[in-house]
């Protein structure tokens, strides 16, 4: 889908404790000795997350808002400089190919994207360019992303003031998820998200800067976190992810994105006849579900790991993290027909946990210290299933706007399309 991403490691991979991750958040932290409490930290504003592996992409010049609105599936003429939001570049046949998170300063539009994004979302931006006034640039060997649950840019511009001698604005871009954008639409059909307890801000700092900012952001009791502890929180909040939720099949439908992510009053673009179709008049093929897992085996699937029913596959783990008070819990896409009521088992062969060693990451978790029952497979590796249940995040019947009773699926909040 994409061009691979350059190789990086973090600077703060040498912080005492850092045990790195891998899969997207390869080249940071893990985490720094002790997850639990670091996600505790970071859930109450006392922790920051190196993100430094993420990828930025710059688009300057006069015509940048209006040349992304034509051809991404949000609208971004009138971004005001400050302002968050995202979209999705799709292919012709609706599938997500980007998903950048966007924010203006008034001369220039920032895309922050995965690591293995960035390059071909660049790649392809220039190819896009013809004589508009447009300059795309890759600048992520030169901006690293520090990310919080509360906004840390006034003490990141006096840390960079204390380093540079000037007290420069931080751009931060504010996680609109799970409100509902103008022009979206939201599938989850419950009155109370999960998503709406968790606040997210992503910090852009000079990657020359980044251990002298932490360091700082540490005297003043903003201790680090790792990858582990941001997973935990963004599965709890059903929030997708492109690379972990995203495949090359997937639709926004599918990931409950219209409500974020997509314009439906907006014009022509790359992929907007699918959309409409499907949010009109189908349904999507698959739906994001959350599953509570069960907590006796002491250790996690990991991503890819089989869902299954009936002694069928009916979907694919996509993320799972010990939640510090939700406990085990995974996203997975299924394919629509499971049943919301089923009891799901998900099963994976996980290879022994490392010893720890620095740089690399011990895989599956270990929660507790205490070995699992494990039925042994080839080389060394354990072949586990864990008991789900599910929490229906897009409902079965998401989709087929046309016609559908008022009442049964809440419109969208803010404007949009009301059919």
């Amino acid at each position: 889908m994409t061009d691979a991403a350059p190789s990086y490691t973090s600077a703060l991979l040498q912080h005492h404790g850092a045990v790195g991750a891998g899969g997207l958040d390869a080249g940071v932290a893990a985490h720094y000795g002790d997850p639990v409490r670091e996600q505790r930290a970071l859930a109450s504003g006392r922790a920051v997350v190196d993100e430094s592996q993420r990828g930025v992409v710059t688009v300057s010049g006069p015509d940048r808002l209006s040349w992304l609105t034509t051809l991404s599936s949000q609208v971004l003429t009138g971004l005001q400089p400050g302002q968050s939001t995202e979209t999705l570049f799709l292919s012709v046949q609706g599938r997500v190919e980007f998903a950048p998170h966007v924010l203006d300063d008034g001369e220039t539009t920032w895309l922050i994207a995965e690591a293995d994004e960035a390059p071909g979302l660049a790649g392809w931006l220039d190819s896009m360019r013809f004589a508009l006034r447009v300059t795309v640039t890759d600048v992520s060997a030169d901006w690293a992303v520090l990310a919080a649950t509360r906004d840390l840019g006034e003490q990141l511009a006096t840390a960079l003031g204390d380093v540079d001698g000037a007290a420069p604005a931080v751009l931060v871009w504010h996680d609109p998820w799970p409100g509902v954008a103008p022009g979206g639409h939201p599938y989850a059909d419950t009155e109370a998200h999960p998503g709406e307890d968790r606040s997210w801000y992503e910090h852009l700092v000079p990657m020359s800067a980044l251990q002298r900012v932490v360091a700082a952001l540490g005297e003043a009791g903003i201790d680090l976190a790792g990858s582990w502890a941001a997973e935990a929180l963004r599965i709890e909040a059903w929030r997708p992810r492109w690379g972990s939720e995203t495949d090359e099949k997937s639709i926004p439908h599918e990931l409950d994105w219209m409500r974020t992510a997509v314009h439906l009053s907006k014009g022509c673009y790359k992929g907007q006849e699918t959309v409409a179709r499907v949010h009109n008049l189908g349904h999507p093929p698959r739906r994001l579900t959350l599953l509570d897992l069960d907590g006796s085996q002491h250790t996690l699937p990991e991503a890819g790991a089989t869902v299954e029913t009936g002694g069928k596959v009916v979907g694919r783990v996509t993320a799972a993290q010990l939640h510090h008070e939700a406990g085990p819990i995974a996203l997975a896409v299924l394919k629509r027909s499971v049943d919301p009521a089923a009891v799901l088992t998900v099963r994976d062969v996980v290879a022994p946990a490392t010893d720890g060693a620095e740089g690399s990451e011990a895989e599956p978790a270990d929660l507790s210290g205490a070995a699992a029952t494990q039925e042994p497979t080839a080389a060394g590796a354990a072949r586990e299933e864990w008991a789900a249940s599910q929490t229906v995040i897009v409902p079965p019947d998401a989709g087929s706007v046309v016609g559908r009773a008022q009442g049964l699926m809440r419109g969208p909040r803010g404007g949009g399309m009301r059919i």
